[in-house]
């Protein structure tokens, strides 16, 4: 069983050994990768600006508090990234509401094996899943390129597009909704993706088992 720490909130750079791994990972992969035009903090972080006390971060770390991968979620109801910047990906308006929350920045370090990779992907998954049935989240929201969409479509969970895919910089890009509900840990099970963790709550300081 793998131990995914949960953030509540953004940590200042400096704070936290775990989150400025994973900020980190997050500059090295969308940025000096994938040549995004984000923020960077002290050449160092990329943060921008829903990095705030409004997100949830999972993270997946290694026993040294190394950055193995990480996801962001944003309640809806706020500023996130689908409503305020991309709802030209959405046929109709962004999804909104207080059980609707957005999955982004999903970051895998770059140091891992590709099965590796894989484990921390399905973990990373089954704690989003554990966390919003725990939260009363009914559904994710999410945007990706056509690499990361298919891989989203076959991890099992019931997905629907919001609207056909479009040409966002280089990239193909689309928009999904993800329904979760008490089913849904059993359908990643039947697609072998879902994975036993442990959601272990950070606050100041203190580690609660979520």
């Amino acid at each position: 069983m793998i131990d995914i720490h949960i953030f509540e909130g953004c940590c200042t750079p400096g704070s936290n050994v775990m989150f400025d791994a994973m900020h980190r990972d997050r500059k090295t992969i969308f940025v000096d990768l994938l040549k995004w035009d984000v923020p960077v903090i002290g050449g160092q972080f990329e943060i921008d600006q829903f990095d705030g006390p409004q997100a949830i971060y999972l993270v997946a770390t290694d026993d040294d508090e190394g950055h193995l991968g990480s996801i962001r979620l944003l309640p809806t109801c706020g500023p996130h990234i689908l409503g305020d910047i991309f709802p030209q990906l959405c046929d109709g308006a962004a999804p909104a509401g207080t059980g609707i929350w957005e999955i982004s920045r999903g970051c895998l370090s770059p140091r891992l094996r590709a099965s590796e990779r894989l484990h921390i992907r399905n973990a990373l998954t089954s704690a989003a899943v554990d966390f919003a049935l725990l939260h009363g989240i009914t559904s994710y929201t999410c945007i990706a390129d056509m690499g990361w969409l298919s891989q989203i479509l076959a991890l099992g969970w019931g997905c629907m597009p919001l609207g056909l895919p479009q040409t966002i910089g280089r990239t193909l890009t689309g928009a999904l909704r993800i329904d979760i509900h008490g089913g849904t840990p059993n359908l990643l099970r039947d697609a072998g993706t879902y994975q036993r963790t442990r959601l272990v709550r950070e606050q100041q300081g203190q580690r609660n088992a979520a």
